[in-house]
């Protein structure tokens, strides 16, 4: 049994280093049906994974913020890793965004098979208790842009990431008492070809995106008679820290632009 495992470990490995010159050179983008593997490192230590069809090669897509549902496709988006630590039984990828589309799939777990995962350690960019005093940004204060990135064709804040990204701006806005705060949504609404399919976000979407943002600010003290919400289909990729350099996740945003008086 050992020599079993040792066996797999050595070929993940090589996987993992066959493919990772070519594809460092571009961010990877798939459909598929995740797999979950039940290993136990701790809290929430589970391993997700996702093959694509294209290649066979099986990736590592636990990195990402936000986590598959077995019982449906998802959206694959990322990068391999400089780091491969072979947990998980698959070539990692990180950055990698998984976004949950509608079709259905029978769900698929794979036991530990000798595979440790990896202990939980909280995120980052994890939104701080709301019993915690903010520290006021320093000076000298100008014009500053936030950005909050989305699942494919979604609107809702992702957790441990949006939460934390609206926290950044609203603690900047409460600062500097800003003339005007514009809200822009974005949606990738021109069509791609993934995976041997034609997809494309909901034109509706971007409007929904900018309007759930302008909501969340009204609620936290922005005064309605500075902001103005509105919204963009066909969505270009933009520099923006929240989608970690993958291109075509950053299509998927809202723009708080923040302008002084």
């Amino acid at each position: 049994m050992r020599r079993l495992r040792a066996l797999r470990a050595g070929a993940t490995l090589l996987a993992c280093s066959a493919v990772l010159p070519a594809a460092a050179a571009e961010p990877l983008r798939f459909i598929a049906c995740p797999v979950y593997r039940d290993v136990d490192a701790g809290r929430k230590s589970g391993c997700w994974l996702a093959e694509d069809a294209a290649t066979g090669l099986r990736y590592d897509v636990s990195p990402s913020p936000t986590k598959p549902d077995w019982n449906h496709e998802v959206l694959v988006e990322g990068s391999v890793a400089t780091a491969q630590d072979n947990a998980c039984g698959g070539v990692v990828l990180d950055p990698v965004r998984v976004s949950i589309l509608p079709g259905s799939c029978t769900r698929h777990s794979l036991p530990a098979e000798g595979f440790p995962g990896r202990r939980f350690v909280l995120p980052p960019r994890n939104v701080r208790p709301l019993s915690e005093a903010r520290k006021p940004p320093a000076g000298p204060w100008t014009d500053r842009s936030f950005h909050l990135q989305f699942e494919w064709d979604r609107s809702f804040a992702v957790y441990q990431l949006d939460d934390y990204l609206l926290d950044q701006a609203i603690t900047y806005i409460r600062a500097v008492k800003p003339r005007e705060i514009v809200v822009t949504g974005y949606a990738a609404t021109v069509p791609a070809v993934v995976s041997g399919r034609r997809i494309a976000e909901r034109t509706q979407v971007a409007r929904e995106r900018a309007e759930m943002v302008g909501e969340s600010l009204l609620r936290l003290g922005v005064p309605k008679s500075i902001l103005t919400v509105q919204w963009r289909d066909a969505a270009e990729p933009a520099p923006i820290d929240a989608a970690d350099g993958l291109a075509e996740a950053s299509r998927r945003r809202v723009d708080i632009d923040v302008k002084l008086p």
